[in-house]
C-alpha cells in the first residue's frame, strides 16, 4: 500500500505500508504487503502484557486497566490513575523504570508547564500505566520489583509465553523498547491473529472491554489512533515505529509503516477495513480525517495524504 502526500496539487513525498485483515478463524480477508516480514511489536501488545499482570492476580478497575493498556499522552486522568494504581499496592512513581519524560500530548506537556512541572519524570512517560500495573502485579505475587523490565523475571516470561500462544510465533530473541521493557518479535499477520484472540478469548475480555470502553484513557481524543476509537468501537492499540492493531466483529486488522509513522499506519489499517466492509458510510465520513490526513501549510490545509496503490 502507497500513500503520496500531496502538497498544492503536487505529490511531494511518497510512504508505503503493510497492512491484513484477518477473520475470526485466521483466514485472510485482505492482505498487502509482506505480512510476515519480521518486526517488533512494540506497544502494540500492551492488553497481552497486561494478562501477564491479571495471571499474577492484578485485579483493577476498568479505567485502570485501560490505562495499563494504554501509550497515554500525559494529561492529568492518565497520571491521576497511574498513580492511584502504584499508591493502592503500596508503590510509589519511584519504583517506575521507565525513563523520565516529558508528556507526548503538546497540549498536555504544556499543561505541566503551566502547573510547575517543567522537568521529565517518570510518571509522564507514555508507558508508565503498563509499569505501573506490572510493579502492581509484582506486588501482589511477591515478586521482586526492582527488576521487572528484566527478560527472565516471571512477569516478562508470562509475556513470552503469551504472545507465542496468541500469535502463533516464536517472540524471541527479544529486543529493548523505549521504555527499557523488553519487546518481542512478530509481524503484522502475528499482531493480526494476537487481535483475534483479543476479541474471542474470555481471558483477555476485561482487556478488550475497558480499551474499547474507555478510548481516551488508551491515547487521547487528539492523535489519530484516539480519534479513530472513538468510533470503531473495538480495542484499538498503536505501537512505536508505526505499528497499529484493530478489532471488532470477527475482523481483526493490523497494519505497519515503512516510514514508522502512525499516521500512516491508521491510515492504512482503516482502507483495510474498509476494503473488508468493517465501516459504515457515517464512520467513513467521520474518519475522512484519518484515512486522508490534510497537509498543512502556514497553518492551514494546502492538500491531504492520498492512496496511489493498494
Amino acid at each position: 500500500m502507497r500513500f503520496a502526500r500531496v502538497r498544492s496539487g503536487l505529490a511531494e513525498t511518497y510512504e508505503d505500508a503493510t497492512a491484513i485483515a484477518l477473520d475470526s478463524n485466521g483466514n485472510v480477508l485482505f492482505s498487502t504487503g509482506d505480512p510476515d516480514a519480521p518486526l517488533f511489536y512494540r506497544s502494540a501488545i500492551k492488553p497481552f502484557q497486561a494478562l501477564a499482570a491479571a495471571r499474577a492476580g492484578l485485579k483493577l478497575p476498568d479505567e485502570h486497566l485501560a490505562v495499563t493498556c494504554s501509550s497515554h499522552s500525559g494529561f492529568p486522568v492518565h497520571l491521576g490513575i497511574v498513580e492511584a494504581i502504584l499508591s493502592d499496592h503500596g508503590l510509589s512513581a519511584h519504583d517506575l523504570r521507565c525513563p523520565p519524560d516529558r508528556p507526548s500530548g503538546r497540549a498536555a506537556s504544556d499543561l505541566q508547564i503551566e502547573l510547575g512541572n517543567p522537568k521529565p519524570e517518570r510518571r509522564f512517560h507514555n508507558c508508565s500505566g503498563k509499569h505501573a500495573g506490572w510493579l502492581a502485579a509484582c506486588a501482589v505475587a511477591g515478586w521482586d520489583t526492582a527488576s521487572y523490565l528484566e527478560s527472565d523475571h516471571p512477569l516478562q516470561q508470562s509475556i513470552i509465553e503469551i504472545m507465542a500462544d496468541v500469535s502463533g510465533l516464536d517472540p524471541e530473541p527479544v529486543g529493548v523498547d523505549g521504555c527499557g521493557a523488553p519487546t518481542l518479535r512478530g509481524s503484522v499477520r502475528g499482531l493480526a491473529r494476537a487481535f483475534t484472540r483479543l476479541a474471542a478469548d474470555p481471558e483477555l475480555r476485561p482487556m478488550a472491554s475497558a480499551m474499547t470502553r474507555f478510548g481516551a484513557l488508551i491515547s487521547d481524543n487528539v492523535r489519530p489512533a484516539g480519534r479513530t476509537g472513538a468510533w470503531w468501537g473495538g480495542p484499538q492499540k498503536t505501537g512505536a515505529a508505526g505499528l497499529y492493531a484493530m478489532t471488532r466483529g470477527g475482523i481483526s486488522i493490523a497494519a505497519k509503516s515503512h516510514s514508522g509513522s502512525a499516521e500512516v499506519a491508521v491510515a492504512a489499517a482503516l482502507i483495510a477495513a474498509e476494503k473488508v466492509g468493517a465501516l459504515t458510510p457515517a464512520m467513513l465520513d467521520a474518519l475522512a480525517p484519518q484515512i486522508n490526513p490534510p497537509v498543512i501549510g502556514a497553518g492551514r490545509p494546502v492538500g491531504r495524504m492520498e492512496l496511489v496503490e493498494a
